[in-house]
């Protein structure tokens, strides 16, 4: 038996496992003579088929199974110890001619690479202590949401809500009955509805007002017959009112602005930690230039592939196109597949990044918080679930990096705005 290696790429082989009937002759012995002690056929004693009838009948699938074990063990045992392969290995090729066999594997390496000097990175953060405005604004929204439209008579003013039939209009300015949108509700108080508040402010309900959008050959134009004008009845900000909305946390108003000022920081600033880690995982798979396996970026698309599957009930929609599906998501697999390694050398760079039986307890109550469970409960679901407690020690480790990473590299802090439109600037780029 040979093993011969061919390398494709820094981080791609090809290698091909040939071995001839005399490397496989002990193990197909053995297989014959098992299988003739189980085999019972008409006219013979149970395990004494004679070996030639055996050999004929049965031969060529008990010597593929033996082939396809004497494969798999020595992947597992020579190619796997030797290799290291990362990645779901593919078979390309198998023949079994002529007492002959060539089995070829493409196999994915760990790729070779020196950390970049994580000190000359510089990585934006979000950083926005929540003001008092913005609270009330909130609180604003809550009274609303409690609240409800009261219709009322006169001139539409910029507080209102107006209910619309949107009639399109043909060429010559005519209605087209039968491209009619009924009872479209504009809040004339949001951004989305500023072309429509120019048009409606003044007017009644029962009023109609021909209106454009677009521009060029993109131009609608249309007809708004006004049906019913409204105006916001908030809740009225009480005590009570702050101890149902606060979940009993909250006794009075003052007491509530509070409450809502802590949970709105508590979002902002666990939204500064995921977009942190965003920005520093782009950061770290720009700063390195390395190749992945092919099979690795192929396991990565395929997925994807079958993400969209499970989120279409099982079955890929119809017409979908898998292949320009994964063209498409290529460099996000590479940027994945970046992140896994780059992520494996900074844990094993990193200090103090070992799991402690206090890490795991904080992790498993944010985790009981989110899903609304006891840690008792998931402590009992992890027990039960290996694949799920090396997932836990997995995300574990991988927090701990983020904070290592937060106090080696450069922060730039930007305040919200600048950070959404400096986001918003790099996605239109790509």
């Amino acid at each position: 038996m040979e093993i011969k290696v061919e390398e494709l790429t820094a981080v791609d082989k090809e290698i091909r496992i040939e071995a001839t009937r005399e490397d496989l002759a002990e193990k197909f012995d053995k297989a014959y003579k098992k299988y003739r002690s189980q085999i019972q056929m008409p006219g013979f004693r149970p395990g004494k088929t004679p070996m030639g009838i055996v050999k004929k009948r049965f031969g060529k699938e008990i010597e593929l199974d033996e082939i396809n074990s004497y494969v798999q063990e020595v992947y597992e045992k020579q190619i796997v110890p030797e290799y290291e392969p990362v990645g779901e290995t593919e078979m390309s090729g198998f023949s079994w001619e002529d007492d002959r066999l060539e089995v070829t594997f493409k196999v994915g390496v760990k790729p070779e690479f020196d950390l970049a000097e994580l000190e000359k990175l510089t990585v934006d953060k979000m950083v926005h202590d929540v003001t008092d405005k913005e609270v009330e604004e909130e609180i604003t929204r809550s009274l609303e949401r409690q609240g409800n439209w009261v219709e009322k008579e006169g001139e539409i003013t910029a507080e209102c809500r107006v209910t619309v039939d949107a009639v399109s209009l043909d060429k010559d300015g005519n209605p087209v009955e039968e491209e009619k949108d009924e009872d479209q509700k504009l809040d004339l108080r949001q951004d989305s509805a500023k072309d429509f508040k120019e048009n409606l402010l003044g007017k009644k309900a029962g009023d109609s007002v021909v209106m454009e959008l677009g521009e060029g050959d993109e131009k609608d134009r249309f007809e708004m017959r006004v049906k019913k004008v409204e105006l916001m009845n908030s809740a009225e900000l009480s005590d009570e009112f702050a101890l149902q909305q606060s979940g009993g946390e909250a006794k009075n108003v003052d007491e509530f602005k509070s409450f809502i000022k802590s949970q709105m920081q508590d979002y902002y600033d666990q939204s500064s930690e995921d977009l942190f880690r965003q920005a520093a995982i782009d950061a770290l798979t720009e700063a390195h230039d390395f190749s992945l396996p092919e099979v690795l970026v192929k396991q990565v698309l395929n997925s994807y592939v079958e993400y969209a599957k499970q989120q279409s009930g099982g079955e890929l929609p119809e017409g979908f196109d898998a292949e320009g599906y994964k063209e498409k998501m290529k460099d996000q697999a590479v940027r994945e597949g970046k992140w896994a390694f780059i992520s494996q050398k900074l844990q094993d760079t990193f200090e103090d990044i070992e799991i402690k039986p206090e890490d795991i307890d904080t992790y498993i109550k944010g985790e009981a918080a989110k899903y609304g469970a006891t840690s008792e409960q998931l402590k009992s679901y992890y027990a039960q679930n290996p694949s799920m407690l090396e997932n836990m020690r997995t995300a574990i480790r991988e927090n701990k990096v983020f904070v290592k990473l937060a106090e080696v590299v450069e922060l730039n802090e930007l305040s919200k705005e600048e950070f959404r439109k400096k986001r918003e600037e790099l996605d239109n780029k790509e």
